[in-house]
């Protein structure tokens, strides 16, 4: 007998046709266009920051400086613990000890973290992960994962208005706006804007900022959607046609840990199977940040040194599965299943 499917579930037509409000419809409608016939394309270790543990839990409020924008900011002495923030959120789902529905307000505070070195080896081992190649100068979506655990850090905080568990990543947003040599020593600073409303939840932006010596290097802007129940729907228009793939690539199941370990996204519904199921996935799906990773990785040397490149997140890659990469014209760029239906769309600019 079929599961019957909650008023909140997500279904594929759901995560395919929902709005991400990083993409404009524009935008989306520019890159869907079909491919140029004959188009080609060529083709420090990790701490132990358990130690930190303990900031996991402590308020954020009242003991920081003025920020921008009159946020309160917090300095931390070091990077959060991602696995402590984890397991907090899990404890946090489980009946009885969940927080429950978060406040109705993003915190009034920004997180920052100075001094971030890069490990050489780490680097390495997300280059081989990401399909990038192996040098110095940072892959544009890399420092994403050095600063993930404070972006954690600020959605695990008390009255956080969005539950870790459970929460969809639509899309992503990356500025490049230099080169980032593995030299160089990084301070990140993150905050949360734009709490809006969705017709299955709501939305909030992450940000996500990189400077070097007081200078703004690196942005990203990731946006989540926290799934609740709420009436009224939408109607679905009809899918465009996939465009012709440049190139095809088998997505194995070591993907979902080898990316975990490497990034600290350490989310169980992209390495346990009992876990997707426990969220609603039928298997283990892979990180969206590596599908994006691995299609920059594609087009890392037609990058220019300054670039933007935005996503949105649409149908989760299951694994393992094959996925067909295509390049698009202006610029944009698409991941789909063999079916044609598509994981994400993105455009560099």
């Amino acid at each position: 007998m079929a599961r019957k499917r909650e008023p909140d579930d997500l279904s594929v037509d759901d995560l395919i046709e929902g709005p991400t409000e990083i993409l404009s419809s524009e935008t989306l409608d520019a890159i869907r266009r079909p491919a140029v016939a004959g188009t080609d394309l060529d083709v420090e270790q990790t701490h132990d920051l358990s130690a930190a543990a303990a900031e996991v839990t402590a308020d954020l409020g009242g003991h920081g400086t003025a920020g921008a924008d009159g946020r309160e900011r917090v300095e931390l002495a070091r990077m959060p613990a991602a696995g402590a923030l984890y397991r907090q959120a899990v404890l946090g789902a489980l009946p009885g000890l969940g927080r429950g529905r978060g406040g109705n307000d993003l915190p009034a505070v920004e997180l920052a973290v100075r001094g971030v070195r890069v490990d050489r080896a780490h680097l390495a081992d997300y280059d081989r992960v990401c399909g990038f190649r192996l040098t110095d100068r940072l892959p544009g979506t890399y420092p994403h994962v050095l600063g993930f655990p404070l972006a954690l850090r600020l959605m695990t905080a008390p009255g956080f208005p969005i539950a870790l568990t459970g929460v969809v990543h639509v899309g992503n947003r990356i500025t490049v706006h230099r080169p980032i040599s593995a030299d160089e020593t990084i301070d990140f600073t993150t905050y949360a804007e734009n709490l809006r409303p969705h017709d299955r939840g709501r939305q909030v932006d992450v940000v996500l900022v990189g400077s070097v010596d007081g200078e703004e290097v690196w942005r990203g802007v990731s946006t989540y959607l926290g799934r609740e129940r709420t009436s009224g729907g939408r109607e679905r228009g009809e899918r465009p046609a996939p465009p012709t793939a440049t190139a095809r690539w088998r997505v194995e199941p070591r993907v979902g840990t080898e990316y975990a370990r490497v990034s600290g996204d350490l989310n169980p519904i992209h390495t346990s199977r009992l876990g997707a199921r426990l969220f609603g996935f039928r298997q283990p799906i892979a990180h969206g940040m590596w599908s994006k990773a691995r299609c920059l990785a594609a087009l890392e040397t037609r990058l220019a040194d300054a670039y933007t490149v935005e996503v949105a997140f649409k149908l989760p890659v299951p694994l393992p599965s094959t996925v067909n990469f295509a390049l698009l014209p202006d610029d944009g760029f698409a991941l789909h299943d063999s079916g044609g239906r598509p994981h994400l769309v993105g455009l560099v600019r």
